[in-house]
């Protein structure tokens, strides 16, 4: 199961990153990749950070396990159900990122003045991308439940808090005004109902 893992991870960085990237780059002139922004002294630059280290250590469990490195030999049972986890939420990202067409982008450009998505899955979570990530990272660790795999877990989950919180909402509610607000209102940050921020209380939360 563990090359499976393997297998899976990186087929996944291809088809979100690369093809995606890709298509991006042939419908906008753009591949879609902001990079990280800022210095380290802000919050954003480290969720940058964090999200590249994530990557990186998400791929290298499973290749330590299947190096022999790393020990993971779990329960088949628990393998089965974080592959079927892991394949979800990699599906659920795709899916995710499909449905902000031109407006999907990797890190925050403050130049840029895309549209804002709140259709389909948006309308009722407004990082579904994120969500779609951290289900699949955390369907990787159970198929292969090395402290790798669960720091690069806990890596994603911090990246993600510091991109939304401390990036994207503030540039979103810049761009967008009481559009947001209302959207911000009645839609999750992260799952249906969840971090949703009463317009009046927006900017304060």
């Amino acid at each position: 199961m563990t090359a499976a893992a393997l297998v899976l991870y990186v087929v996944a960085l291809v088809v979100l990153f690369g093809v995606r990237s890709w298509i991006q780059l042939r419908r906008t002139g753009s591949t879609g990749f902001v990079g990280i922004s800022g210095t380290p002294a802000e919050a954003g630059w480290w969720g940058g950070v964090l999200f590249a280290a994530a990557m990186v250590l998400g791929l290298a469990g499973p290749v330590l396990a299947v190096a022999d490195v790393v020990t993971a030999d779990p329960p088949i049972a628990v393998q089965i159900v974080g592959l079927v986890l892991a394949l979800a939420g990699f599906a659920a990202t795709l899916a995710a990122q499909t449905g902000m067409g031109a407006s999907w982008r990797i890190g925050v450009d403050s130049a840029d003045r895309t549209e804002l998505v709140t259709g389909g899955v948006f309308a009722h979570v407004r990082n579904p991308i994120f969500t779609g990530m951290a289900a699949a990272q955390a369907g990787v660790v159970l198929m292969v439940p090395t402290w790798v795999s669960v720091l690069a877990l806990a890596a994603l989950v911090a990246a993600v808090q510091l991109q939304v919180r401390a990036v994207e909402e503030p540039y979103l509610r810049s761009v967008h005004g009481g559009a947001y607000d209302a959207y911000a209102a009645r839609a999750g940050r992260f799952l249906p109902g969840i971090g949703r921020l009463p317009a009046t209380q927006g900017a304060q939360r």
